[in-house]
């Protein structure tokens, strides 16, 4: 929180501090050398409330461990911190010119330290505000020491606001929110000052159209369901068959209590539950896609890395918020495999499909761990885990810092009419996504199927299902193999992506009546390749037939 002298910016952290409802810890980085500043330190806790717990120290990264999971901590305040660690450093040297090397260490250890409070913010379950002045906005003092201070704390502030999940600049007790519009110009985990790559540079093209309304290419927006013509056998669409039976007598049962308010409390607590995480850490959502809204609008990124071949749902919703996107590509060469280091540094948010979709490939944890850093959030679409032998996926790994998981329940259960998912990450990230959406969003049928899949009683027939789905796939693999001139990887999911040498594939197969996937909606493949799902045995060897034929240059 960003405010001149007597802007009103300690009472509105106050009050915002006050109405978080945690418990508040105040950390007071001050050296009390003067009577003036002893009367106005003392103004500062007299005006705090007497519940708040108050730690007197310079360590900012220990003051967040000893302020307790789920406190908020108000760090009061920046500026006082700043002067008494350039102080220390013997950079202050009156009128004479600091050393240019001490000067430069000074500098590098105040970024260091905010980094690693950053770091310490980012592990643990606080929220943080920190109240830091102006003084590059005010009257310039004279003196090498002055612009010395001015310099350090604008830098300062930059390398904050790169981690902070919101900028607010108080004039005259009034706070205006500053929009990330633009990648920080300060790169997160690196000190240097950079000229953008030319693929970072790529971000701002065509992100804006006439008065300056975001575009949103329209195949971004293309999915399977529109692609299966009248008459033609679906192999666009990537759902099961069902619901099973239970399940549609237990929604036809909850049809009598469709006159009351959708209650999400069950629902969010089962699905919570599954990945052993508390309610506050779930979401509910009206399918996986209304949870990449959500996240675009809601979060602001900066700057956001979606991973491609993928799902271009959440490219679309982040272009439609105005957020930068820049795409980083997997590599047929590496079996899909993501490559970590391919992300920006810059990018405080990455998207990322586990099992992929289309490609099929399933990362590692380690590749989604190595993702992430203070300032960033990871958002995992792991809407196909359903079909993994273990379905807890990282939904149920809380030990990785800043990550969002995003799970959907229509694939395996056939529910794609009904849009049931949730999301699990963060306390503090679920609570920013549910204040800023819609009330009873999802419906009560959904909820009474979320709560009912969720439970431990329907793991056994998930296994079923995604082991029956993983032999017919295995088949499926082995007799597109056994068809020259295709080029296939190993999938995790009811979908293989297969590539030919020749173009126009989804138009050969329509030909002969099948409709698979186009592939050339997702960023990274062209019309050379098709999404097919899995299918019972018939399907599947019309579909090796008609495969043979188009490669062997027959007709339909």
């Amino acid at each position: 929180m960003l405010g001149g002298q007597k802007s009103g910016k300690s009472g509105l952290a106050a009050r915002r501090a006050e109405a978080s409802g945690r418990p508040v810890v105040v950390v007071a980085p001050a050296v009390v050398r003067d009577e003036e500043f002893k009367a106005r330190v003392e103004r500062h806790r007299a005006d705090r409330p007497a519940h708040w717990r108050t730690l007197e120290t310079f360590d900012l990264a220990a003051a967040v461990a000893s302020a307790g999971t789920g406190s908020f901590v108000l760090v009061d305040a920046l500026d006082t911190w700043l002067a008494e660690t350039l102080e220390s450093a013997g950079v202050f040297v009156g009128d004479d010119v600091p050393d240019p090397a001490l000067r430069a260490r000074a500098e590098d250890d105040v970024v260091a330290a905010l980094r690693a409070f950053c770091a310490a913010v980012a592990a643990t379950d606080v929220d943080v505000l920190v109240i830091a002045g102006q003084p590059g906005l005010g009257v310039h003092a004279g003196g090498p020491g002055a612009r010395l201070y001015v310099d350090v704390h604008g830098r300062a502030v930059q390398t904050l606001s790169a981690a902070a999940d919101e900028a607010l600049l108080v004039v005259g007790g009034r706070a205006v929110r500053l929009e990330p519009d633009m990648p920080p110009t300060v790169p997160v985990d690196h000190g240097e000052s950079r000229l953008p790559s030319a693929r970072e540079a790529d971000l701002l093209h065509d992100q804006q159209g006439r008065g300056g309304a975001p575009v949103v290419d329209p195949l971004l927006r293309e999915h399977g369901d529109t692609q299966v013509p009248p008459g033609a056998v679906d192999l666009a669409v990537n759902v099961l068959p069902g619901p099973p039976s239970w399940l549609a007598e237990r929604l036809a049962g909850a049809v009598r209590d469709l006159a009351a308010y959708p209650d999400d409390r069950a629902a969010r607590a089962a699905a919570a539950a599954r990945h052993g995480r508390p309610a506050e850490e779930c979401m509910v959502v009206d399918g996986a896609a209304e949870a990449f809204w959500l996240l675009a609008r809601v979060l602001r990124p900066r700057l956001a890395a979606c991973v491609h071949p993928s799902f271009t749902e959440p490219e679309a919703a982040l272009r439609a918020a105005g957020v930068p996107v820049v795409r980083v590509m997997r590599e047929a060469e590496r079996a899909w495999r993501l490559d970590p280091s391919a992300v920006p540094e810059e990018a405080d948010l990455v998207v990322v499909g586990r099992p992929d979709n289309p490609t099929g490939a399933l990362d590692p944890v380690e590749t989604v761990a190595a993702l992430t850093r203070p300032g960033r959030t990871v958002v995992v679409d792991e809407a196909f885990a359903e079909f993994l032998d273990d379905a807890d996926g990282v939904a149920g790994r809380r030990d990785l810092p800043g990550v969002v998981t995003v799970r959907s329940l229509t694939k395996l259960w056939g529910l794609a009419g009904l849009r049931v998912g949730y999301v699990v990450g963060p306390p503090a990230t679920i609570g920013r996504l549910a204040a800023g959406r819609q009330p009873w969003s999802v419906n009560s049928l959904a909820l009474t199927a979320i709560e009912a899949l969720a439970s431990p009683a329907a793991e056994a027939e998930r296994r079923e299902r995604a082991a029956a789905v993983a032999e017919s796939r295995t088949e499926l693999v082995a007799e597109l193999r056994a068809v020259g001139g295709l080029e296939l990887w190993d999938a995790h999911a009811n979908f293989v992506l297969v590539c030919s040498g020749r173009p126009g594939l989804r138009d050969r197969l329509l030909e002969h009546g099948l409709a698979a996937r186009r592939a050339d909606t997702f960023p990274g493949l062209d019309d050379r390749a098709v999404r097919v799902a899995v299918r019972d045995r018939a399907t599947n060897r019309r579909l090796i037939a008609a495969l043979r034929t188009i490669e062997e240059g027959g007709p339909a």
